[in-house]
């Protein structure tokens, strides 16, 4: 009896091990009639209602793929997805171009899509001063102080961070704007929003600022009343405003599907209020020469940040 009893206790722990375990790639695949879109999110129910819509007219048109069903995952960080996509518990996600390049570096994911939002497919980053400011170019930003938004940003943090290196400046991170790095530095602080940066310089917190051209052109976070104050000394090279990926074991009749039917939303006026959903997107379209070569770019200048800034 003590053996039969202490038999049965192992086959019960055995199997609440198995249940407690994360999907494994058996677990996949009897998921295979879902497709699982994946996002980064420090707001899960807002950018719930913002994906679903578009997943599920997506799936419509996948039903004789044996897809029937969508389900939409967040993560708190790119590591965290980076470990999804790994194990093929993500099939789809959409993020800005410098998480879409870390992603690639971390689990493989590969580009499908650009994506445009608001009508606008790419972007560039804008360096700006105070219109009275002795600065005129970038290399007049050694020894002084510039606003970013945080690391997460592709325009206002990334491209300027790696903008800075490419031409021989070494940003240096400031715990406060009235901190002053050393004379051969560009010392930055991070404002956390667009208008921050804007205010921040405006007022003379610190001597520069860079924010995506889209937010410079936006009176919501570059008001007429700061931006008569401020002037613009350097443009960057433009990146993709956005990108969608897929895992790279995704099966291939359901990534080309995935692409036609995103590729061929925008001209459905049944996708029209999903696609207003999905973060303002106006369209998506085939990832050029240029484009990649842009992505290229930005993956090299993120491997350099990390070496070098962070």
């Amino acid at each position: 009896m003590q053996w039969g009893l202490l038999g049965l206790a192992c086959l019960l722990m055995a199997g609440a091990c198995m249940a407690a375990s994360p999907a494994s790639s058996s677990g996949r695949a009897d998921q295979r009639h879902v497709l699982v879109l994946g996002r980064i999110s420090d707001d899960p129910k807002a950018h719930y209602a913002q994906l679903q819509p578009l997943l599920d007219y997506v799936v419509a048109h996948m039903h004789d793929l044996g897809i029937t069903e969508g389900r939409v995952l967040m993560a708190r960080d790119a590591q965290q997805m980076a470990s999804y996509l790994r194990r093929g518990r993500v099939d789809w996600v959409t993020e800005t171009a410098s998480t879409a390049v870390a992603l690639g570096q971390r689990a493989d994911a590969r580009p499908l899509l650009l994506t445009e939002r608001s009508g606008v497919r790419e972007y560039h980053s804008v360096f700006f001063v105070r219109r009275q400011s002795q600065l005129h170019h970038l290399a007049d930003l050694r020894g002084h102080t510039l606003a970013l938004q945080n690391s997460a940003s592709t325009s206002a943090y990334l491209v300027p961070a790696m903008t800075l290196l490419e031409n021989g400046l070494v940003p240096q991170i400031l715990q406060e704007p009235d901190d002053t790095p050393t004379a051969d530095a560009v010392g930055y602080v991070f404002a956390r929003t667009e208008l921050n940066i804007a205010t921040f310089v405006q007022k003379g917190m610190v001597d520069a600022g860079a924010v995506s051209s889209v937010d410079w052109d936006d009176e919501r976070r570059v008001p007429p009343s700061f931006k008569h104050d401020l002037r613009v000394i350097h443009r960057t090279a433009p990146y993709p405003r956005a990108v969608e990926v897929v895992r790279p074991d995704l099966d291939r009749r359901v990534r080309d599907r995935l692409q036609q039917v995103l590729l061929d939303a925008a001209q459905d006026p049944q996708a029209k209020d999903a696609l207003a959903r999905f973060f303002g997107t106006s369209g998506f379209h085939r990832v050029d020469a240029r484009m990649l070569q842009r992505l290229d770019d930005l993956k090299r200048g993120l491997v350099r940040v990390r070496m070098e800034v962070e």
